[in-house]
């Protein structure tokens, strides 16, 4: 997955128009977060044809995650042509499913 920080957000994520772009924003303490990540890394090689996959350490880019308005981890962002389409917050992911579901929403 593409590591995304301060220095190249704005270029790989909000520029960036060829597909959706899929944001995993994760933290060094977050153990839900860690414990997601080897599926997310899996839907990349299933979906990475049509969908870029970035991630984003909040605890390396606090300023650029709270600019996005993530306030709670793990958030997933989908973006399209720069803008948020679907946001996923804690609240809402129970499991690696609700993550695919929402990436298979995008995949077409």
């Amino acid at each position: 997955m593409l590591e995304v920080n301060k220095d190249n957000f704005e270029a790989e994520v909000l520029n960036y128009t060829e597909k959706p772009v899929f944001v995993d924003f994760w933290g060094d303490k977050c153990e839900k977060c860690k414990q997601l990540m080897p599926d997310v890394h899996k839907f990349e090689e299933m979906y990475g044809d049509k969908i870029k996959f970035c991630s984003l350490n909040t605890s390396e880019n606090r300023r650029l995650a709270i600019a996005q308005k993530v306030l709670g981890l793990p958030t997933m962002i989908m973006y399209v042509n720069g803008e948020k389409a679907e946001v996923l917050t804690p609240d809402k992911i129970h499991s690696a499913a609700d993550i695919e579901e929402m990436i298979k929403r995008f995949y077409k």
